[in-house]
């Protein structure tokens, strides 16, 4: 009797074997393809929003603000370097258009208050 469910127990310990190696594999098979879809989503979680509005007739602080993506009470050198990162996307030698430029250095020189009289802008 003690011999037939000694057999038993022995034949029982492989098949559990194979089920841990099978739910591995399976686990492992999935884990696959997460990681691959994770990997193919697209990156809208990091990006920036920027403005997108129209711009008013005359450039107030806020809107300057808006453009170069910083606060009103930003320090002189932040808004030279949003000035530079927001320039290097939209300059005319690199493709970007003359009056987004104009309205970018505008914008630089209404946050840094040296804004002389009228509009600023070439257009």
């Amino acid at each position: 009797m003690q011999q037939q469910s000694r057999d038993s127990t022995e034949m029982v310990a492989p098949l559990i074997a194979g089920i841990a190696v099978a739910a591995a594999a399976y686990a492992g098979r999935y884990s696959i393809r997460a990681w691959q879809a994770f990997k193919a989503r697209p990156p809208t979680a990091r990006v920036r929003r920027f403005y997108e509005g129209g711009f008013q007739p005359s450039m107030t602080r806020r809107e300057a603000a808006l453009i170069l993506g910083v606060r009103d009470s930003t320090p002189a050198e932040k808004i030279k370097e949003a000035h530079r990162r927001v320039m290097v996307a939209n300059h005319p030698d690199a493709g970007g258009s003359h009056y987004l430029a104009s309205k970018i250095n505008e914008a630089k020189d209404m946050m840094l208050r040296r804004n002389k009289g009228g509009s600023g802008s070439a257009f």
